[in-house]
């Protein structure tokens, strides 16, 4: 029996020009679907788990897209509420060499924004959960939307659901004051936290000594201090930060740091060649999820996220697609890219 995961937050409708042409530039747009714990579902469907979405989207055939794109990988998706008018947009320019890349939103008012608590039955939907996933990007929607989040993590406590969150701080949705307030009041019930270089200094003032992430220079006692002081003001389970040197646009190098309360653990580096970084930091909390759930050790885990996040930076779109045993080979240390016959 595959073990159950949970993921809640909002799918949107993502248009990018073709290759690297600016926004400027461009006559067409192709289409696709994507959002943070959407990606995370789709990346644990794809290792074999039971992981059911939760989000608010229309009853036309534009929020049927969406369903579709996530039944197509086997994401469950009888939790969904259908109301309102519309698909939250995020319009993506991709950036190369010394160009960054560029998202427009166009979100407000999509059916997420109008959810209430009556759309989502908790105890139904964490029923025979092993673990539940938000970001910080869905409280940042509005005050209503952080009050079922909130509801939620109470319901899943109650279930005895493992907790994750990827704190995620979008400048364009709200402030560090007010995420810091929010996200205070949530990660009271989370176990397991993932963060990147900027996001617990924007959330909560926390700090990595020596380290400039625009300068692509990382300090590891910076991190390991960063991940003590999140988990000894809220104390977590785990912290998980993600390492990203960034050289330009199309070259970085990736790796992370998995703290249990204990001993911190450093995977490898890999360098990576981009095709497209959106849903990065989501495949690593995916994989991050799948690791934990599969009972590997602190640096298997660790060395497992860094891998399947690495992959997803080679694939078009939010999601990845990518297999268990993928993973497995280049976290095992095969990473040549040889054609496989």
């Amino acid at each position: 029996m595959a073990k159950r995961v949970v993921t809640f937050g909002e799918i949107m409708l993502r248009l990018a020009p073709e290759g690297y042409y600016r926004f400027v530039q461009a006559e067409k747009y192709g289409a696709t679907y994507g959002g943070g714990e959407a990606n995370v579902a789709v990346s644990l469907a794809n290792y074999g788990f039971d992981a059911a979405f939760v989000t608010k989207l229309p009853k036309h055939e534009i929020g049927q897209a969406g369903v579709n794109a996530l039944r197509r990988f086997g994401v469950n998706t009888s939790y969904i509420a259908r109301g309102g008018d519309r698909v939250g947009i995020y319009f993506l320019e991709k950036g190369a060499s010394q160009r960054p890349s560029k998202v427009i939103y166009d979100r407000a008012g999509s059916s997420i924004y109008t959810a209430s608590r009556e759309d989502f039955n908790w105890k139904e939907i964490f029923d025979g959960a092993e673990w539940f996933h938000f970001t910080g990007i869905t409280p940042a929607l509005n005050d209503n939307i952080a009050e079922i989040c909130l509801e939620a993590c109470k319901a899943a406590k109650e279930a005895g659901v493992t907790i994750s969150c990827d704190l995620n701080y979008r400048n364009k949705l709200w402030s560090k004051e007010k995420a810091g307030e929010v996200m205070g009041e949530l990660c009271k019930y989370v176990d397991v936290c993932i963060a990147n270089e900027e996001d617990a200094a924007d959330v909560f003032g926390i700090h990595a000594a020596n380290t400039d992430v625009y300068a692509g220079e990382v300090n590891r006692e910076g991190y390991k201090d960063v991940a003590k002081q999140l988990a000894d003001r809220f104390g977590f389970r785990k912290v998980a930060i993600t390492l990203r040197e960034s050289l330009s646009a199309n070259d970085n190098n990736w790796s992370a740091m998995l703290y249990d309360g204990s001993s911190y653990y450093f995977s490898k580096k890999y360098k990576m060649h981009i095709v497209d970084r959106v849903g990065g930091g989501d495949s690593f909390g995916g994989g991050l999820i799948a690791a934990c759930l599969n009972g590997y050790d602190a640096q298997t885990t660790i060395e497992f996220a860094v891998a399947a996040s690495c992959l997803k930076h080679s694939i078009e779109g939010d999601f990845n697609m990518v297999s268990m045993d993928e993973v497995l080979k280049l976290a095992g240390g095969d990473g040549s890219g040889r054609v496989q016959r």
